[in-house]
């Protein structure tokens, strides 16, 4: 199995990788991309879960077709900051997808990621029946757009650090 941190993605992205986001769901798994240049998350079709074997074919040919390199999985973290019975869930599955694929994956916190996509989707002026099918891409987005961001910070931080060649 392999779950890497944030400041392991960049090496992994090399050759126009990208990286996609997971909202895993009982029912579905959202899923979003990122644009080669790693600025941007772009939702995808959900994915309706039935059998894990299912599942993983369908993600694993969609990633693919997306070229990722690393995988975030939202991890459902308690607002207390302890793991519940879907955090455990969240593991679970990086650990089958491991017997599947290569594929790297970061695990990040995403407290309230879904309500935020509900918010935005309701802003969007989306009815309540077009919310439920894409409520869960937009928050797999959501949190891709976090991890996203964050590599952005990591990457402003690298350059600016004394001993560091930015020009100055």
């Amino acid at each position: 199995m392999s779950i890497i941190t944030i400041e392991e993605v960049p090496a992994r992205l090399e050759g126009g990788k990208t990286l996609a986001g997971l909202d895993l769901g009982d029912k579905t798994i959202g899923v979003a991309v990122s644009d080669r240049g790693l600025s941007f998350a772009h939702p995808r079709p959900v994915i309706m879960r039935r059998k894990f074997s299912l599942d993983a074919a369908l993600l694993l040919a969609q990633l693919q077709k997306d070229n990722v390199g690393v995988v975030v999985l939202g991890l459902p973290v308690n607002m207390d900051g302890s793991e519940g019975p879907r955090a455990q869930k969240s593991r679970a599955f990086v650990r089958n997808m491991a017997t599947v694929s290569d594929l790297p994956f970061v695990l990040w916190d995403e407290r309230l990621s879904t309500v935020a996509a509900e918010r935005t989707l309701i802003e969007m002026d989306f009815s309540r029946k077009k919310r439920a099918g894409k409520i869960d891409s937009a928050a797999a987005a959501f949190i891709l757009q976090g991890v996203l961001d964050r590599l952005q910070s990591l990457a402003g931080s690298a350059r600016t650090e004394p001993g560091s060649s930015n020009g100055a």
